[in-house]
């Protein structure tokens, strides 16, 4: 079978032998009677973690923040968030088609901040014309950066400040924290709601993890209902998630180094522009986008994004001979 070297994103990585293994050996109930002893375990193991009352596991990164919207916002209400956030940008518009909230977006900083001068411009006042600002959504990490837990800190404090609600996209966050060197109850304690995918660098086969208060998950358990995402026997899913959190989180700290090993070769290239270098990602421009691709493809190799921005995502299912590959194939183009 053809080795494809495959670069677009950490999503694609699949379970290995010993996760299936382990999935296939989970003890499993019914979910949605809370009776899976498997989903029951990382949800009590992740909430543990984070330091949070409750948790949920849920199909996707895009549902579960499908559900903090919903679980948080009443139709009319409006969210604050970056342009080209996942939220906002990649998941269908669900806030606004599903639930009738609001997006506000605003650019994101160089450093994948929100400046808060500019969230405390876009809080709207309290009159009729207006949706009422009722959510502050954060993203970690963006583009492949991590926010700094002194910029977390002080957008918890403005947002109880304004009496908002503060939610974070945190589908890679476990990147996050190896770059920023944190646990994770020293993020999530600074949120209402966070967001968690396991299928990213984590290399499950699919669920992401959603955490809060008991009251916030009560919610969201019943809009996962409304939304189709009761799933029953759901433990052989969420049985990846708990080998991963045991066996997989060691395995970030490589895809960072064999990213930036990548960029730094890239970076001696001539007609190669590294725009940015972030925990797993490198961004880079190219003049002849389209027939770089092509080569790239032709030598098995498959890379991400457009428009003068090609994306690389390191994962564990590269491996250090697919990095020299690869450097190796771009010097010959």
């Amino acid at each position: 079978m053809k080795n494809i070297i495959d670069f677009r994103s950490d999503t694609v990585t699949k379970p290995s032998k010993k996760m299936k293994k382990f999935m296939f050996k989970a003890p499993l109930g019914d979910d949605v009677y809370k009776e899976d002893p498997s989903v029951n375990k990382l949800e009590k193991t992740m909430k543990k973690m984070a330091k949070k009352e409750a948790a949920l596991f849920v199909s996707s990164g895009t549902l579960s923040n499908l559900l903090a919207l919903l679980s948080h916002c009443k139709r009319g209400d409006e969210y604050i968030c970056g342009q080209d956030a996942h939220i906002y940008k990649y998941e269908a518009g669900g806030g606004a088609v599903v639930g009738s909230i609001q997006p506000q977006p605003i650019e994101f900083e160089e450093n994948a901040t929100l400046d808060i001068n500019k969230i405390k411009e876009k809080i709207k006042p309290d009159d009729a014309h207006f949706a009422k600002t009722k959510l502050l959504c954060l993203e970690n990490t963006h583009h492949g950066q991590s926010l700094s837990l002194d910029y977390i800190k002080e957008v918890s404090a403005f947002a109880k400040e304004n009496k908002l609600l503060l939610h974070l996209d945190g589908a890679r966050i476990f990147n996050a924290l190896i770059e920023e060197d944190l646990q994770l109850d020293e993020i999530c304690e600074h949120f209402d709601s966070i967001s968690i995918c396991l299928s990213k660098g984590l290399g499950t086969p699919a669920g992401s993890i959603l955490l809060g208060s008991k009251k916030f998950i009560k919610k969201a358990i019943k809009y996962r209902k409304m939304l189709g995402g009761g799933m029953r026997q759901a433990g052989i899913l969420a049985a990846a998630g708990i080998y991963a959190l045991k066996y997989n989180m060691q395995g970030l700290e490589k895809d960072h180094l064999k990213a930036s090993l990548l960029s730094k070769e890239l970076n001696k290239l001539k007609d190669i522009e590294v725009l940015s270098h972030h925990t797993n990602m490198i961004f880079i421009k190219v003049k002849n986008e389209d027939l770089l691709k092509k080569y790239l493809k032709e030598n098995d190799i498959l890379v991400g994004g457009s428009y003068n921005k090609l994306r690389l995502v390191c994962h564990r299912d590269i491996s250090q001979e697919d990095i020299d590959k690869t450097i190796e194939v771009f010097k010959a183009f």
